[in-house]
């Protein structure tokens, strides 16, 4: 496993990779924080592409991330996570909505658990999904990041969020 950390507005974020792509991104508030392990190998160069594309995000240049993933998780957390990234920039949906779009009406609550351990957060955008009500609901990386990625988004591509 390869590392190095990148940093962001939020703060500096600790990102990981194995040969098969980016297996994680840790915001710098992070409900289940990761520690580097003696066994990997710090290499900032194995992380031009990804530390670019999200140099360009926050910039708001960025709308969409084309990096090779690997974010492991059951069969179906992948099919939530796939859903997130199918997320228009700048929008939100609801735990409900995602449900239903991977073919389970009835997993709302299912599906915020999934969104919740997503380990790749910002490049699957987890933080695009609200409350049914519109309520900003948790987040691993801290309510103030979800609110502040929103806004960004938001301001970048135009669009007011209350």
């Amino acid at each position: 496993m390869k590392y190095s950390y990148i940093q962001s507005p939020l703060g500096d974020m600790l990102v990981t990779r194995d040969d098969d792509g980016i297996t994680g991104l840790d915001l710098p508030i992070s409900r289940y924080p990761r520690r580097v392990q003696d066994d990997w190998q710090r290499d900032d160069a194995a992380f031009d592409d990804i530390r670019t594309q999200l140099d360009e995000y926050f910039a708001g240049d960025r709308q969409d991330f084309d990096l090779p993933l690997n974010a492991g998780g059951s069969r179906f957390q992948s099919l939530v996570w796939q859903a997130l990234v199918e997320i228009p920039y700048g929008e939100t949906t609801s735990y409900g909505k995602v449900a239903v779009s991977i073919g389970h009406p009835d997993g709302p609550r299912a599906v915020g658990l999934a969104n919740g351990q997503n380990p790749i957060p910002i490049i699957v955008p987890c933080h695009r999904v609200i409350g049914a009500d519109g309520s900003l609901t948790g987040y691993g990386g801290g309510l103030s990041a979800k609110r502040w990625l929103l806004d960004h988004e938001a301001r970048h591509a135009g669009l007011t969020l209350v």
